[in-house]
């Protein structure tokens, strides 16, 4: 296997490291623009906007480190995955908008947020291997 080699253990470390943090970030955000997310999933019609703000911008942070330190990856995987596929097409039902331009920017949001879905559940597909670079707690 890829990851077994000393590039492949290093790529993966990288990558990892890059998706997870990142994803954390985006948690952190939530927290940081708090008002800001809360009016915006209350236009969308999100029940209880400000919760769900805060429930999901946690679970980008725990998965994120869950991913990039290889603690129960299998879980943090799933919390991003499940962030993403409850909330891209809530939040960014572009086919829904009339203005052109606001469209094309709801479809950009929604295809990085799919994207962002496809490599949760890559990594969970790997979270029963032994990683390489990484704690591999709850492997």
């Amino acid at each position: 296997m890829a990851l077994e080699t000393a590039a492949g253990g290093l790529a993966f470390l990288v990558g990892r490291l890059v998706f997870g943090i990142l994803l954390g970030f985006m948690g952190l955000s939530h927290f940081t623009g708090l008002d800001g997310m809360s009016g915006y999933a209350d236009a969308k019609g999100v029940p209880a906007p400000r919760l769900a703000v805060i429930v999901s911008g946690l679970m980008l942070i725990v998965g994120g480190l869950a991913i990039a330190l290889g603690v129960y990856p299998l879980l943090g995987a799933a919390a991003i995955a499940l962030f993403f596929l409850v909330v891209t097409p809530v939040m960014h039902d572009f086919w829904t908008v009339d203005d052109p331009e606001q469209r094309q920017s709801e479809m950009t949001d929604f295809l990085k947020n799919a994207t962002l879905f496809g490599a949760a559940l890559v990594v969970a597909a790997l979270s029963g291997t032994a990683w390489p670079y990484a704690l591999n707690i709850g492997l």
